[in-house]
């Protein structure tokens, strides 16, 4: 009689390839953390050489942010249906491309239409390898490397911020940002061809043609004994559609995480996109508004770490409330613009922590929610969706700093996206 693959694995320690399959997934969402905030470093020289007004910047700093929403829900699908593998690759070609036309954008209106491809990319990414990661992760480890996966964004963040501060500091021209993060995209795809098998989760929950064949093959990579048959299937299983997430065991928790992802990340990206505009107006030149940006990402990763650890000890959804917002205070703090670099760097990584920490939280909520056949899906529409909200940050921050706000007052308004979130976070129910 054949075993499941799938309790082995749950059960038994991680091996060598597992650990590396999480390890790429990690390094490819550095990639995406450091690709998506590529427009943050570059912006004041874009908006310097183009005279780019603030509401006009807000847009373009929101287009790969739509893209990212799109590719998060469609590709996110892609990923439930035609496996994990093959989409993240394809993901890492759109990202290559996207970061070296950006490189030679012209003007704001090709530099948006090329943000918004690039985007789709690096939704699609996020989407995938979270699946990814928690299929390949034995059940006492699954919640912390969900958590690491997404930390691998802001790891990307911080890396690639000091590699852009020192760009921008010694040539000065935001172009080569682009090319940075085009070149070590290129070189990730070989590193993601030879070391990401297919998920065994997925290959049983969409039995393509071939799919012993391809669960002995990531076995025998695992270092497991191969299977006679696969395991019966489930007459339970749900199909991987949207509408599934919409069904009666699912429609509750979908819309609660939806709505959470939404508010905390709209919060977010405030941070991430307008920092360095808002140093660079305070008289800072764009390599310190860089080294600030760095150090919110730093907050970022610190953020995300602690939330990891403590829910392998805490129930997660009362840590995850309580640091949304603990974020909402931090940014007023940050909205008190202090005029000495080194506090102004500090409130704001203080405030990147908490805030970070409440969007990271989601993660493994999302892995624990949704069954294999429907968990690519399910992150990808949640994230998705929410990107929305990321979107939303940049636009209705800049509309406010145009209207003549101050940054206390813009602070404070971006802010109640932590408390909106704490709430439906509060109302999900049994998913400690």
């Amino acid at each position: 009689m054949s075993h499941d693959p799938r309790a082995a694995i749950a059960a038994e320690p991680m091996r060598l390839a597992q650990i590396a399959v999480v390890a790429v997934c990690i390094a490819l969402n550095a990639l995406d953390g450091f690709d998506v905030l590529a427009i943050s470093f570059a912006a004041p020289g874009i908006a310097k050489d183009w005279g780019v007004d603030k509401a006009t910047l807000g847009v373009v700093l929101s287009m790969e942010l739509i893209g990212m929403a799109a590719g998060s829900v469609l590709l996110g699908n892609l990923a439930d249906r035609i496996g994990r593998r093959p989409t993240i690759l394809s993901c890492l070609c759109v990202m290559a491309i996207g970061m070296f036309a950006a490189a030679n954008a012209s003007g704001v209106e090709m530099l948006s239409a090329i943000r918004l491809f690039t985007g789709l990319g690096i939704g699609g990414m996020l989407s995938a390898t979270s699946a990814m990661v928690a299929e390949f992760s034995n059940s006492r480890r699954r919640g912390l490397n969900t958590v690491l996966n997404i930390a691998g964004y802001s790891t990307g963040a911080i890396l690639g911020g000091l590699v852009a501060s020192a760009l921008l500091a010694g040539s000065g021209d935001w172009r080569h940002v682009f090319l940075f993060g085009g070149t070590m995209t290129l070189v990730a795809l070989p590193l993601a061809w030879f070391l990401l098998p297919e998920s065994i989760e997925s290959l049983l929950a969409r039995r393509p043609v071939g799919a012993l064949e391809a669960v002995n093959l990531t076995l025998a990579r695992l270092r497991h004994a191969p299977i006679a048959a696969l395991p019966p299937v489930d007459p339970e299983r749900a199909r991987p559609s949207i509408l599934a997430l919409f069904s009666r065991d699912y429609r509750a928790p979908t819309v609660l995480l939806t709505i959470a992802y939404f508010a905390q990340i709209t919060f977010f990206y405030y941070i991430q996109k307008w920092v360095p505009k808002i140093v660079v107006d305070m008289g800072f030149d764009a390599a310190q508004a860089g080294r600030v940006l760095v150090a919110a990402n730093v907050g970022n990763l610190l953020g995300a770490l602690a939330i990891g650890l403590a829910t392998q000890k805490l129930p997660i959804r009362p840590l995850i409330g309580g640091a949304m917002l603990i974020g909402v205070v931090a940014i007023g703090v940050f909205g008190l613009g202090f005029r000495d670099l080194a506090l102004l760097s500090l409130s704001v990584a203080v405030a990147a922590f908490f805030v970070n920490a409440g969007v990271v939280g989601i993660y493994p909520l999302l892995a624990k929610t949704y069954p294999a056949e429907l968990r690519a899906s399910g992150t990808g529409f949640v994230i998705g969706i929410g990107r929305g909200g990321s979107a939303v940050g940049p636009l209705l921050a800049g509309a406010l700093f145009a209207s003549g706000q101050g940054l206390l007052s813009v602070s404070l308004v971006m802010g109640l996206g932590g408390v909106i979130a704490a709430v439906a976070i509060a109302l999900l129910r049994g998913r400690d």
